[in-house]
């Protein structure tokens, strides 16, 4: 009997864990109708732009993006609403000053991250909550604009 017990506990702990690592798939449907995506070079590093035609609001929340061997949030435009960014931190900044208050102003590389498929450099994978499950999706074309 307690070898009965066991046999069940143990394959029912090894199907939540292979279960919980299965989750990451790229979704076919984007969860938005997207314009044409574009990044722009600061001099902080690069701004992803992705705008938005149509998104479900209420069951759609886009998260993050992968792109270049970095992740960042997406932030929603405050004078575009739909608009979302990006920033990603590829220079940091090195104010030499006496003053601690400009010293505080350097910036650190954003550091690498890899996203969790392969893609090229005009691709990006797009992480987004839907009904609230977490999902991914390749974003493709990204150009650069002046």
């Amino acid at each position: 009997m307690k070898k009965l017990l066991f046999l069940f506990s143990s394959v029912f702990a090894l199907s939540l864990i292979t279960g919980c690592g299965s989750n990451k798939e790229l979704q076919e449907r984007a969860p938005a109708q997207f314009q044409d995506i574009y990044y722009t070079q600061g001099e902080n590093g690069l701004n992803l732009h992705v705008p938005v035609a149509v998104i479900q609001d209420n069951r759609v929340s886009m998260e993050s993006v992968y792109f270049r061997g970095m992740k960042s949030p997406l932030v929603q435009d405050s004078e575009q609403a739909n608009l979302f960014i990006a920033n990603f931190s590829t220079n940091g900044m090195d104010i030499m000053s006496s003053d601690p208050a400009e010293e505080n102003k350097n910036r650190v590389p954003q550091k690498a991250e890899k996203a969790p498929f392969e893609i090229e450099d005009d691709e990006a994978i797009l992480v987004y909550t839907q009904n609230d499950k977490t999902k991914y999706y390749k974003l493709t074309g990204i150009e650069a604009q002046n």
